[in-house]
């Protein structure tokens, strides 16, 4: 039992929340990644990075604050209605810091 309870404690740290409300895109099996920072896009296009509200202007210097010393690793949080425009956008943002760059769905 306490090794179950060790199991469900370590795996429940792998899929963490984003901080403010977006609804994810499905995809059939989404795959698994360890998050390191987080950048969240709401549908009013309200931009935050670890549940830290940022504007699209400061995104890129935010970023590469939260990225230092850390695995480059940005996990993208998109409301599924955001335009891809703004996706591409932080995503480029991300891979010019040489962050590999995962985006975020629900199983369908």
């Amino acid at each position: 039992m306490f090794l179950l309870l060790i199991f469900f404690m370590l795996t429940s740290s792998f899929i963490t929340p984003s901080g403010l409300p977006v609804n994810l895109p499905t995809t059939k099996k989404p795959k698994i990644v360890m998050q390191r920072v987080s950048v969240s896009i709401t549908k009013n296009l309200e931009y935050a990075v670890n549940d830290k509200r940022v504007t699209l202007n400061n995104l890129e210097k935010v970023l590469q604050k939260e990225l230092l010393g850390k695995e480059g690793v940005v996990v993208l949080h998109i409301d599924k209605d955001v335009p891809v425009e703004y996706l591409v956008k932080v995503a480029g943002i991300a891979t010019s810091l040489n962050a590999k760059v995962s985006i975020a769905t629900k199983e369908q």
